[in-house]
């Protein structure tokens, strides 16, 4: 399936509550992405990735088909973490196992050293259950850098998450 990045519309607001009101999307994100999603939870994030100051946050909406199925995020680090960016992102389950997230992950790493060119390292976190997300980053040349043990709490467990990054050298 073709894809494109390109910035947030409000009129995405749709696509966001349509897609995001997923519990298997849910369960490997933090808590912050809610379910059940409802609208203002879809407005409330699409307002913010339209606010999002682009010289430290970098927000896109994967489009397919003409529609907002998913989101893919840089954000830099501030303090002694300035120079690194965490990378997060979902995507709609009828587009899973498609490679539209690996190539995602590696266009916005591509965007994200070209426009921010002291960014030296953009890390991920997935939790060590999702396999299908580490084998994205892995396919996007991150490298697994160690697990993070009983690191996350999430849905009354307590969880371990992954560490992987890519370095701009």
């Amino acid at each position: 399936m073709d894809f494109i990045l390109r910035p947030w519309r409000r009129e995405d607001v749709e696509d966001v509550l349509r897609y995001a009101n997923n519990e298997k999307i849910a369960r490997n994100l933090r808590n912050i992405f809610p379910y059940p999603y409802i609208r203002t939870d879809a407005e409330n994030f699409v307002n913010s990735c339209l606010e999002a100051d682009e010289t430290c946050q970098m927000f896109r909406a994967i489009e397919a088909e003409g529609r907002a199925v998913g989101s893919i995020a840089l954000c830099r680090g501030g303090d002694v973490y300035v120079r690194t960016a965490e990378l997060g992102y979902w995507l709609a389950e009828d587009c899973w196992g498609q490679g539209i997230m690996t190539q995602a992950v590696r266009q916005i790493c591509q965007e994200g050293f070209e426009q921010w060119d002291d960014l030296v390292r953009i890390y991920a976190e997935p939790y060590a259950r999702n396999a299908p997300s580490r084998r994205v980053l892995e396919k996007a040349g991150f490298a697994l850098e160690g697990v993070l043990r009983q690191n996350v709490f999430k849905e009354g467990e307590v969880c371990d998450s992954c560490m992987y990054a890519l370095l701009r050298e």
